[in-house]
């Protein structure tokens, strides 16, 4: 006990002073730059056979040659793969943008879970703290169930309007009462509630069964509709946001002991916050946008990557990135084969996966303590 004592104390030290945090001794090793480069080498090339491999996983007959030779064709190759133009439409056109997706909403969900759960120091803080799946909930029934926009507005675009809208209440209701880290969660909780409710009551108000079924669905999380369109607006959220978080790497380090610690330190911790709160919320509105709520990927694999490279975000961050990638690559791939040809939501196997993971998760960090 004292001996815990004695080191949170010089860790504490440390963080006045401006050092960095220590990693778990777990960790140590990979705090390298060669091994951390390792690391990251070897997740790409595990994300890449795993979106080849998962592309064949369906009832028609298609090899990952057949795959490699399809994104060849396309990117300008002669390439001849051999075949027909239906399997052709079906690797280009229906699994691969699907896949790719999932692998950026694995990628998106799980930066900003790291993020959320630094910047708020909470880590049980996720993607959708704010309360924006909620809003983009009630924006998506606004479209399918009311017709809200005269057919103008989709329904990934009535989502979008709604989680913005969710983000920017929730925020200034935060902001007028003091912005600390629990007025933040206060008023995500409250926008939470308000927009599921409001969702709530238009679908038992003027839904149909077949409305009900479909918006249950897509508030559950599915990829089923993935377009090429959905992949590039995506990932071209992610990179940016990407960017954006690796900039202030050493500010999310601050963060870790507190707002009084990172101010001490030279941080700027209101706008700090801000700048990462928005564009957290932005990325988010954008994945639930095309792929519904899918929960529990930005909760519990921030903690896992957290456990394997420490707590230093130029580490944590592209390691939890590719990470849910690959991870929901492959729960995306049993979602729509498990119960084959039924699909099964992916929020649904998340939820299902992330459950046990996380009360593991927490077993383990009370050995650790």
């Amino acid at each position: 006990m004292r001996a815990a004592e004695r080191d949170s104390a010089a860790e504490g030290d440390r963080a006045a002073e401006g050092e960095a945090p220590v990693a778990p001794r777990g960790a140590a090793r990979l705090r390298a730059p060669l091994g951390l480069w390792a690391l990251w080498g070897g997740g790409l090339v595990l994300l890449l056979l795993s979106v080849a491999v998962t592309i064949t996983i369906g009832p028609s007959d298609i090899r990952v040659t057949d795959v490699w030779g399809v994104v060849a064709g396309h990117a300008g190759w002669d390439v001849h793969t051999g075949l027909s133009p239906i399997r052709e439409g079906i690797v280009w056109d229906l699994r691969l943008p699907r896949t790719v997706l999932a692998a950026v909403c694995g990628a998106g969900l799980g930066v900003c879970g790291a993020v959320m759960q630094s910047l708020l120091r909470n880590p049980l803080a996720d993607p959708y703290v704010l309360g924006v799946s909620s809003g983009a909930s009630t924006g998506a029934v606004l479209v399918a169930v009311l017709g809200v926009g005269g057919g103008a507005l989709t329904l990934p675009a009535g989502a979008f309007l709604g989680a913005l809208v969710s983000f920017v209440l929730v925020l200034a209701l935060a902001y007028a009462s003091g912005a600390t880290n629990e007025r933040v969660l206060l008023a995500g909780v409250a926008g939470m509630q308000l927009f599921s409710a409001l969702t709530s009551f238009i679908v038992m108000s003027s839904a149909n069964a077949e409305q009900t079924r479909g918006v249950l669905f897509w508030l559950l999380g599915s990829l089923a509709d993935a377009h090429w369109s959905d992949v590039a607006f995506c990932g071209g959220a992610l990179a940016l946001v990407m960017v954006v978080c690796l900039a202030y790497a050493h500010h999310l380090d601050a963060f870790t002991f507190g707002q009084e610690a990172a101010a001490s330190l030279g941080v700027s911790v209101r706008r700090v916050r801000f700048v990462l709160l928005t564009v957290t919320a932005l990325l988010t509105a954008a994945l639930v946008s095309a792929a519904g709520a899918i929960g529990f990927v930005g909760l519990v694999l921030p903690h896992a990557a957290r456990a394997v490279v420490g707590p230093g975000h130029r580490s944590l961050l592209p390691t939890t990135a590719v990470a849910g990638a690959v991870f929901l690559v492959w729960v995306d791939t049993a979602a729509r084969t498990l119960l084959d040809p039924q699909e099964v939501p992916v929020g649904v196997v998340t939820s299902l996966i992330g459950v046990p993971c996380f009360a593991f998760i927490l077993h383990r960090s009370r050995s650790v303590r």
